[in-house]
């Protein structure tokens, strides 16, 4: 075990200041912002709706399901059992801030897991091109990254964050058989 916590120091030091440059310092804090991405989320929800009719509303409603599990399950649970200091309320730490470090727990990574769920519950659902699940699970990488880069993850909380996600995700996928599979409760596309 402390092997594998002196690795996540290491990489977290390696990623938050040896990898500063003033590119990453504008890019990796905007990618992390949950309202930039506001847009973004509307269009997948639009593309879902009105391609798949009555079909995107259970779709819509399972991805909520799944992105609200995610977060409870890494926020209210997780952390507060878990308990890990975020790098940057760490006194013990030499850490690059590049926003403001807010109160809370730092394992698991609720960005990295709701990203990485809402990533894989569409591969797994809606997307069939390669192009695209790889350009989802890079946009999840970069905003889950932006984590440690800014300073208030580690890598160890994104990677467990991210193995999350892809559960939940997986377990919304089986959801959407399931319902697609019960005649009672068929919705007609």
């Amino acid at each position: 075990m402390d092997f594998l916590l002196e690795l996540d120091y290491n990489l977290f030091y390696w990623i938050n200041q040896q990898w500063s440059n003033s590119l990453f310092d504008f890019i990796l804090p905007t990618a992390r912002n949950k309202y930039v991405w506001i847009p973004f989320y509307v269009f997948i929800l639009s593309f879902i709706f009105f391609n798949y009719k009555m079909k995107g509303f259970k779709i819509i409603l399972i991805l909520f399901l799944v992105v609200g599990i995610s977060d409870s399950v890494s926020s209210h649970i997780i952390k507060k059992n878990v308990q890990r200091i975020r790098p940057c309320n760490n006194d013990q730490m030499e850490v690059v801030e590049r926003i403001h470090c807010g109160s809370g727990y730092s394992f698991t990574s609720s960005h990295a897991a709701n990203h990485f769920a809402i990533a894989t519950f569409l591969s797994l659902v809606l997307v069939r091109r390669r192009s695209v699940k790889w350009l989802l699970f890079t946009w999840a990488g970069v905003i889950s990254l932006a984590q440690v880069y800014v300073g208030v993850h580690f890598p160890l909380d994104i990677i467990c964050g991210m193995i999350l996600g892809i559960l939940i995700a997986r377990v919304g996928n089986h959801l959407i058989a399931i319902w697609n599979a019960h005649p009672k409760i068929q919705v007609s596309a």
